[in-house]
């Protein structure tokens, strides 16, 4: 829509492109991500009557179609982090209770964890 905007206020400025300029505009313009459909463009269709319409349409096509494999791949990498890291949580609560437990001992070891241990056993 932006590049019809511009070709449109152009046209009310006096300036003109033919379909070909447009259509040859666009395809330099596009990304590099973009260089193999832009190539099999090039080579399946002749430019020079190549409706401005239709190579929009093309590539509108061709942008949903990566979307959604994009969509896909992250959906598929997320399950298999999740699966990754619930694995890692049941290692790491058994990490976890042994690093309680040594830090525990560790403190019942010292004098004011034998004090804390007197005081409880008095009450």
């Amino acid at each position: 829509t932006c590049f019809t905007t511009i070709v449109n206020s152009l046209k009310n400025l006096g300036k003109s492109y033919s379909n070909q300029e447009l259509v040859r505009k666009i395809l330099r313009c596009l990304p590099r991500s973009w260089t193999p459909k832009v190539t099999a463009i090039e080579e399946a269709k002749d430019l020079s009557t190549l409706p401005l319409e239709q190579l929009l349409g093309s590539l509108m096509t061709h942008e949903t179609t990566m979307k959604n494999h994009v969509h896909v791949n992250a959906k598929n990498k997320k399950m298999i982090a999740l699966r990754a890291s619930r694995e890692e949580s049941e290692s790491d609560e058994e990490g976890d209770m042994t690093l309680i437990t040594s830090q525990f001992k560790k403190f019942l070891k010292s004098q004011k964890g034998k004090k804390a241990l007197k005081k409880f056993l008095i009450m």
